[in-house]
């Protein structure tokens, strides 16, 4: 079995339509989405829209709360961008997705971690930010992962859990052998956030990232692949829609004007 994992795609459809037709040449049996689909100042509804027939199996971000949350005036501007341009059908299919998901017996997904779509899995935020150099967020170490996850799939023989949120791609696997993998982020390479200590993620080129797993008898074989894409035009449509931030996240990887989170 081949399985393509996408995670928060943040309304990038240059860079979705990237990997979806790299997952086409990669022949992926099936292709899973973890959720933060269409919050940010670029193609919100046409990204829904390439999403909704396509009809894979995707869990809810934060994001997907957040943009169908009854107060916009409370709303950070990604939220409030793509909440004011979704369409009805758009609406209810983002209300009905679930927060996590058993793909099979072998694999479990959720956005942040099994418990919150707030929380990092992977990585651990730390006080102290101090600028450039100095993100405020380090790997979490396979304790605090486990910790994290708690008991699931725990005892499954190839268990494997899936997880987005940071959007950095990295792949832990536990002493107990459950494999853990965030794909990274197909739309937004990089972001400044003040939850729950204020941090910096950037992954330091404009490429989309998405994972490719392959099954094997003795495992899972984990490639996170980085894709070229038309990043220019991405950015190009955030510097329009007012959101310089974005714009040199997505020119770069790199977080340049701090005008607001993602």
């Amino acid at each position: 079995m081949r399985l393509a994992v996408v995670s928060d795609i943040h309304g990038n459809l240059p860079a979705l339509e990237a990997v979806l037709e790299d997952i086409a040449q990669a022949g992926a049996d099936l292709t899973v989405n973890l959720g933060d689909i269409v919050s940010g100042p670029l193609w919100p509804v046409e990204t829904a829209r390439r999403l909704m027939a396509l009809a894979l199996p995707t869990i809810r971000g934060n994001h997907e709360r957040q943009v169908l949350a009854p107060d916009a005036s409370r709303m950070g501007p990604s939220d409030a961008f793509a909440a004011a341009r979704l369409e009805p059908a758009q609406r209810d299919w983002l209300a009905a997705l679930p927060p996590t998901l058993q793909l099979d017996a072998e694999v479990f997904c959720c956005h942040g971690t099994p418990s919150s779509d707030l929380d990092y899995l992977l990585e651990t935020v730390v006080p102290g930010f101090g600028g450039p150099g100095q993100p405020g967020i380090r790997a979490a170490t396979a304790d605090e992962a486990a910790q994290r996850v708690g008991d699931v799939q725990r005892g499954v023989p190839q268990a494997l859990i899936l997880c987005g949120h940071s959007h950095v791609p990295r792949a832990l696997q536990l002493a107990d052998g459950r494999l853990l993998v965030n794909p990274g982020s197909v739309g937004l390479q990089a972001y400044d956030d003040g939850r729950p200590h204020p941090h910096v993620i950037e992954n330091d080129t404009p490429h989309a990232r998405y994972a490719l797993l392959t099954r094997r008898s003795t495992g899972w074989q984990v490639e996170l692949r980085a894709l070229p894409y038309d990043a220019e035009d991405a950015a190009r449509r955030a510097d329009e829609n007012g959101r310089g931030d974005w714009a040199d996240a997505l020119r770069s990887g790199r977080v340049g004007r701090w005008e607001g989170v993602a």
